[in-house]
């Protein structure tokens, strides 16, 4: 059965990433088989409360068992109590971290598990 890889990030710095097939932006949603830019203004999302349950919905729905959710640069952005809660109910193994270590958290899972990330390369 071929399971579809979750894209590598192949790098990052401030304000910019760079996605394996999706090339360069600054907010990335990521999933099995595919990804997109992460427009925080489509759910409201904002530092605080951060990240949003619609944020990561798009993720379960496209298969991800393992959610990666960095926290920016600087760990300004927050996340959503009722986020971990969704994830929670739902069995998902997550991994909350600056951006940074969040890109290596889920590099590491993307050859193996089917991982979801949001990713967000400023504060």
């Amino acid at each position: 059965m071929g399971m579809a890889e979750s894209p590598k990030v192949l790098t990052v710095a401030w304000g910019r990433m760079q996605v394996e097939g999706l090339g360069e932006g600054k907010d990335f949603k990521l999933w099995p088989g595919g990804g997109r830019a992460w427009d925080w203004n489509e759910t409201g999302t904002r530092h605080d409360p951060g990240i949003q349950p619609g944020d990561v919905a798009e993720l379960l729905d496209n298969g991800a068992t393992a959610i990666v959710l960095s926290r920016g640069m600087d760990l300004v952005l927050q996340v959503d109590p009722a986020t971990l809660e969704l994830l929670r109910a739902r069995d998902v193994e997550v991994h909350v971290a600056g951006t940074e270590e969040a890109v290596r958290i889920y590099n590491e899972l993307a050859g193996s598990t089917p991982v979801g990330g949001l990713f967000h390369s400023t504060c």
